[in-house]
């Protein structure tokens, strides 16, 4: 195991434990007072002690907690009490059975013992565990302060009992302070502290305190393994989860728990090979196969889709219970054979075994995801009437369900309700007793959904409800706040959001990365992506594909370089299709179409993604005519394209001009490859017939399309009318832009150069006076320039780069060139003007350009990314620089991809 950096600071002294108090119970059972009656088939009335005493270890040897208490109820309305070696027995039974009355009045008997109960070890320490294991952790610390002796068991239990109420610092103290009281934790107070840790989820403590336990001498057992290995998956760890389990193999042989723990993460995994390795050992070693290793085997192969495998399981296990029976029902409901999943249900209940909670809502969860609403209240309703009481698991599978199916409606009216008091009814269903209170899977399920719709003010009140409610600590929740609120363009809100988090996980991050990408500060992802790095946290996948775009956006190839070593030291074998697509993506935007060809031929199995990532960056190249050769590949090859394949092809077309042979494109879709033409697919054929000047048709089409145009549609319309210098078709695709986006300065920047265009300014003029009075403002004009591993960004009106005076003069040499070259330059005095028309290009690719001369070597590539569209002049600016000045440039402008080489450009003049 890797060794981990300290990570817990030395504990402060802790608290006083006070010397001032008795075996006191916290409260009184009817059972002193004799209110019960002897239960049937027990010893009679006035019968020795001896015979409850047999009965009661018999069940607690079981581990029959309810009947132990049962008979221990018996024994007291019987007269009878028990000794200083029965009670200790009684007490686990009530913790077991989490009878938290019957444990009073087991302490209120222990208080009565006197001192030959209040001097037992054995008693007092059986006190501590019990009151542990209820939760209950003020009366657990005052029954171990009132211990004349504290040995390594009474210790161990209160660590125990903090550790499982979360508070994670305090148990550390306390296990310190236990060392220091001379007392030496053995391999169970290792167990216990570094179990409490991996439960919580901080596991990064917890595999600290594993690898300090062995550096203490302290040999790991079975259950230590076994400790580590069950926080890992309960948190979903389980790439981590597995390596733990083959580092435990190499020093102890797993046992049932052990396989039944690390099955969950073959699942998680869809190790579906490992998870046969594990079900050959049980059977190899003589493994009894017993309800928690059989419900696992059953999950993992009904979950990688062995239906057969995981009935044969349950074939074999000899005594089921209800999970058994709730596993073989999900395994049915899985495979989506729900008669078969209600004919297991029938033979549940005729097997003498009812039907519980998880068992319904399994069933609700099928029903919510296949969008069948009224089923799944209908099962609701049924608990109910049966007396099961839903639950929030409940809930959350109705809402979860519900949203995966798109009925987002239904999913947040699901959230309310649950909300509410039972008073009354609601789609036919009551719940009992008062509302279910939303956990942080609701939470979490709720904000996955208004991030979907976009619903950033109800994301806003969720937020409020969860920070009232303590559920802002969730891991979980707090991550998807930060992708709620990165998706909804609150890029400020997220990293506040981030920041506060405590416990940061490697989800936690990767929303952090996405929402800058997203909102086009490509430069902080891959600052925060180094920041990460520094904390020890290892990337996934999604994280080195978020790296690699965010790369690929700032033209930082250095960067999109050492992350593909760091790729092809982890895989190998060849790495997986995702980042593959995202490497060709980053060499592609980096002006490496040969790299990018590369990792392309390279890849072994290629998806359709992977097919479309090449044809992409052929196209940001405008070599449309590979593009196409590629589309013959993909028919050749029998792979099905996609939407965003023909959104490749139509814009390929458009780079040729090639108006049929979209037209021919567009119609295949349905015809051919049964795809259904979105908007992006409509928009794509509008701007083909608007670069061709066919606005009148381009409207036809818009009108006659069974699809809600939407403000990309018009926006494309609005652009080619602004290129034909069209008012008519213009005004009316600014109109509907303006009521569709209102807030959109770029539609407003649009119609203002056509008016500007046809010489209508006082047009231009009262359209920039109403964005003022509704208070729009335009984003700034931005260009970066990428230097190794810095990133150099200019904006519009800001003149404090420490190089700029060099900058300035190095542009005015350049301006001297042209002019004496016959090419009169605009100058760039308005970049540094900040009340400069922002309707107007303010050149900030020139200034980034300037930065790259002084700064980059000669014979290397410079390389600048602009979050507008180039003007005229900048273009024409810089193609006269690459061939004066003999340089390579590289721009990338938002619209299309821009390589300067000897005075010409890629694009062909057009973008």
């Amino acid at each position: 195991m890797a060794t981990m950096l300290p990570l817990l600071l030395p504990p402060s002294p802790p608290r006083a434990l006070s010397p001032r108090c008795s075996l006191q119970p916290r409260a009184r059972h009817h059972l002193l007072d004799g209110e019960a009656s002897p239960r049937r088939g027990a010893p009679a009335a006035g019968a020795n002690a001896a015979a409850y005493a047999r009965e009661i270890g018999a069940c607690v040897r079981a581990r029959r907690w309810g009947a132990a208490c049962e008979a221990f109820a018996a024994m007291r309305a019987a007269g009878a009490a028990p000794d200083r070696f029965l009670l200790p027995q009684v007490l686990r039974a009530c913790a077991g059975a989490r009878e938290g009355r019957l444990a009073a009045a087991a302490h209120a008997l222990a208080a009565k013992g006197g001192p030959a109960f209040a001097g037992d070890a054995v008693v007092g320490n059986a006190l501590v565990a019990m009151y542990a294991a209820l939760g209950d952790v003020a009366a657990a610390r005052a029954a171990f302060a009132c211990l004349p002796e504290r040995d390594v068991v009474a210790w161990t239990a209160l660590v125990g009992a903090y550790a499982d109420a979360g508070e994670l610092g305090e148990a550390f103290e306390l296990f310190e302070t236990m060392q220091e009281s001379g007392v030496r934790p053995d391999v169970i107070s290792w167990n216990t502290l570094v179990s409490g840790f991996a439960r919580n989820g901080d596991l990064r403590a917890a595999l600290h305190l594993f690898d300090e336990m062995r550096l203490r001498g302290v040999k790991p057992g079975v259950n230590s393994w076994n400790c580590i290995i069950s926080g890992c998956v309960q948190n979903a760890r389980y790439d981590e989860a597995l390596n733990i389990f083959c580092e435990m193999c190499e020093s102890e042989s797993p046992d049932a728990v052990t396989v039944a723990s690390i099955l969950p993460a073959c699942t998680g995994l869809m190790a579906l090979g490992i998870g046969k390795q594990l079900h050959s050992y049980v059977i190899r070693c003589g493994i009894k196969l017993n309800v928690y290793i059989g419900s696992s085997l059953i999950g993992m192969y009904s979950e990688c889709g062995e239906f057969g495998y995981a009935r044969s399981v349950f074939a074999a296990i000899e005594e089921k219970n209800a999970t058994v029976w709730n596993e073989l029902i999900r395994s049915y409901i899985n495979e989506e054979r729900m008669n078969e999943a209600w004919e297991a249900f029938r033979l549940m209940k005729e097997n003498g075994l009812q039907p519980d909670t998880i068992t319904y809502n399994s069933f609700i969860a099928a029903y919510a995801r296949a969008g069948q609403k009224e089923q799944a209240y209908t099962l609701l309703s049924n608990m109910v009437e049966i007396g099961l009481k839903p639950n929030v698991v409940s809930m959350n599978a109705l809402i979860s369900g519900l949203h995966h199916h798109g009925r987002h409606a239904d999913a947040l009216e699901a959230f309310r309700y649950m909300q509410v008091s039972s008073d009354g009814e609601a789609k036919g269903w009551a719940l009992p007793g008062n509302s279910i209170q939303p956990n942080g899977t609701t939470i979490t399920s709720v904000l996955s959904l208004l991030t979907d719709l976009r619903l950033d003010r109800l994301g806003k009140e969720v937020h409020c409800y969860a920070f009232r409610s303590g559920l802002i600590s969730n891991i979980f929740v707090s991550s998807k706040l930060v992708d709620l609120y990165g998706k909804t363009g609150d890029v400020g809100t997220a990293d506040k959001v981030f920041r506060r988090i405590s416990n940061k996980n490697v989800v936690t991050w990767n929303s952090i990365l996405a929402s800058y990408r997203q909102n086009r500060k490509p430069e902080i992802a891959l600052k925060l992506f180094h920041e990460m790095i520094k904390s020890n946290l290892l990337p996934n996948l999604v994280t080195l594909q978020i790296a690699l775009l965010s790369s690929g956006m700032t033209m930082a190839l250095q960067h999109g370089r050492e992350l593909h070593g760091y790729i092809r030291k982890n895989w190998p074998d060849g790495y997986p299709t995702a980042l593959a697509s995202a490497l060709i993506d980053m060499y592609g935007k980096c002006g490496k179409i040969e790299d990018a060809r590369l990792v392309f031929e390279c890849t072994d199995e290629k998806d359709i993604a992977t097919w479309n990532a090449i044809m992409s960056a052929y196209l940001l190249h405008r070599i449309p005519g590979e593009v196409k050769k590629l589309f013959k590949y993909i028919e050749q090859s029998g792979i099905q394209p996609d939407p965003v394949t023909f959104i490749i092809l139509l814009s390929a077309c458009k780079q040729e001009g090639s108006m049929e042979e979209a037209r021919r494109y567009f119609y295949s879709m349905e015809d051919v490859y049964g795809i259904q033409p979105t908007l992006k697919h409509y928009t794509c054929m509008v701007d083909i017939m608007g670069m061709a000047g066919l606005l009148e048709e381009s409207l036809e089409l818009i009108q006659k399309m069974q699809l809600e145009p939407d403000g990309c549609l018009w926006s494309i319309l609005l652009k080619a009318c602004k290129l034909h210098s069209n008012l008519e078709i213009g005004e009316k695709a600014a109109k509907a832009l303006f009521e569709l986006e209102p807030n959109n300065t770029s539609n407003y920047m649009s119609l203002s150069n056509i008016y500007a265009d046809n010489g209508l300014w006082e047009s231009t003029e009262a359209l920039r006076v109403a964005m003022t009075e509704q208070g729009l403002n335009v984003e700034r004009q931005c260009s970066r320039l990428y230097l190794g591993t810095d990133v150099h960004t200019f904006e519009a009106g800001d003149s404090s780069h420490p190089a700029f005076e060099k900058i300035l003069s190095t542009w005015n040499d350049l301006s001297d060139r042209m002019e004496q070259s016959g090419y009169p330059p605009q100058d760039i005095e308005p970049y540094s003007n900040a009340e400069a028309d922002p309707l107007s290009c303010q050149h900030t690719e020139r200034i980034a350009l300037c930065y790259g001369l002084i700064s980059v070597r000669v014979h290397d590539l410079i390389r600048i990314s602009k979050n507008f569209r180039m003007c005229m002049e900048c273009h024409s600016s810089i193609k006269f620089i690459s061939r004066d000045m003999n340089r390579e440039i590289f721009v990338s402008d938002g619209c299309t991809y821009h390589h300067f080489q000897n005075g010409a450009c890629s694009c062909g003049d057009m973008w």
